[in-house]
């Protein structure tokens, strides 16, 4: 056991030693009362890195004292997954205890037929599936399997949550317990570890395992940049650079810099980086941070996912260099992004309003008989297909909510919108 690693070693075996997630199993949460009344359906883990997935799945598989099978969607076949369900199906012939539980990490990364290999044994109750995954399980995970599914999504760790950790390993773990360890600053293992546990306790692990064994430790955070400026991948143990390193992607194309975008797209492509995953973010990257600036940068970015797919690798790197590079040179404007999260608060905070009768549609008689629809004056039969009219409810109708920005494409449109409703889009 001292061999592995401080991560290991501190893995949870109850919900009681489980660190974060109070929203899903903290007490009288919906995750938690399920599991301590025993009934436990299929379920998927969404959430980033090191914030406990594999640890709650063994839990729950404790907890409900039921075999427990795993596999990896990166080195499992079909093959495998029909392997791993028949022998549950087997060893679960004459019992009648929960379904085993099997859990897919990474499931985002199966193939579809992999996913469909997956369906009767999960419709029919021989196994519990409890996947994980990183990605949004409503992209990467097939429909049918998804509908059989409930979604947790899990949030990265705060920063009292990775105190009560720090703490805990100094004091419980059975090698760090017999060091003396003293936390003088915490600022820098809090920032590096980004809400990841496991990332968390590496860097712990990697600063204290360079001090002499005999002489007391002192943790401050020089130490800790000192320690990774010497090993900078040793607290990356799994891969879990993976969001910083698709943030500064981001920001780059975002900052205009297509020199750094670039650079950051080569480290992703010679990390293994999944393509689809950088195209999906290139799709994310022309809507949010280009929009109206560029609407070709949309139909280019949705070209170049398309392309992925007909292409294949190695040539589709190329593909999204052109995207990378094209967007990263693009103006940019977030005014669509920053609309409707402006329309959706005002949503929340209004609720539901009645939509005005003469926007509404009247099929029956009865709704005609009812005004609806009756003042509503069709667009085309006005000069310059346009005649002014309120389309918003009266409750909100002086509120706005698209506000056009200072590049020339957005520039021609505010112009527009001023010709046409005057003062209104000023």
């Amino acid at each position: 056991m001292i061999s592995q690693p401080l991560a290991e070693r501190l893995r949870p075996k109850t919900l009681d030693e489980y660190i974060g997630q109070k929203h899903l199993v903290g007490p009288g949460a919906v995750l938690r009362k399920m599991i301590e009344a025993g009934h436990v359906p299929s379920f998927i883990l969404w959430g980033p890195p090191g914030v406990g997935k594999t640890t709650l799945a063994q839990i729950v598989a404790s907890k409900l004292e039921t075999p427990f099978y795993t596999l990896s969607a990166i080195n499992s076949g079909v093959k495998d997954v029909r392997e791993v369900i028949d022998r549950a199906q087997s060893n679960r012939f004459f019992d009648t205890t929960a379904a085993p539980i099997l859990f897919i990490d990474e499931i985002h990364r199966f193939s579809k037929s992999q996913q469909d290999s997956l369906l009767n044994a999960v419709e029919k109750g021989i196994v519990t599936l409890i996947g994980a995954t990183t990605e949004n399980p409503s992209f990467e995970v097939i429909r049918p399997l998804l509908s059989r599914c409930q979604v947790y999504v899990l949030k990265s760790l705060g920063k009292e949550d990775l105190l009560e950790l720090l703490h805990r390993a100094i004091m419980e773990d059975i090698i760090l317990k017999e060091r003396k360890i003293r936390l003088t600053e915490t600022n820098a293992l809090l920032r590096y570890s980004g809400g990841d546990a496991r990332k968390l306790l590496n860097i712990l692990e990697l600063v204290v395992s360079a001090e002499n064994p005999k002489d007391a430790v002192e943790i401050t955070d020089a130490k800790v940049v000192e320690r990774l400026q010497e090993n900078p991948a040793a607290y990356d143990k799994g891969g879990e650079m993976h969001y910083d390193i698709i943030s500064a992607f981001i920001k780059s194309v975002r900052g205009s810099d297509p020199d750094a975008a670039i650079y950051w797209l080569a480290r992703m492509v010679a990390g293994g980086e999944d393509p689809e995953f950088i195209a999906r973010r290139l799709l994310i990257l022309a809507s949010e941070d280009i929009g109206l600036a560029n609407p070709n940068a949309l139909l280019l970015a949705n070209a170049c996912f398309d392309a992925l797919k007909k292409i294949g690798w190695p040539e589709g790197r190329i593909i999204l260099a052109e995207t990378t590079v094209y967007l990263a040179c693009s103006p940019k404007s977030n005014s669509a992004y920053l609309s409707i999260d402006k329309a959706i608060a005002l949503v929340n905070e209004t609720g539901n309003l009645p939509v005005p009768l003469h926007l509404r549609n009247a099929p029956t008689q009865l709704m005609k008989e009812l005004d609806y629809g009756k003042e509503y004056q069709y667009a085309h039969d006005f000069p310059g297909h346009f005649i002014r009219q309120e389309y918003l409810p009266k409750e909100v109708k002086d509120q706005r909510l698209w506000e056009g920005q200072s590049n020339p494409a957005e520039q021609k449109l505010i112009d527009q919108m001023h010709h046409l409703w005057g003062d209104r889009y000023k």
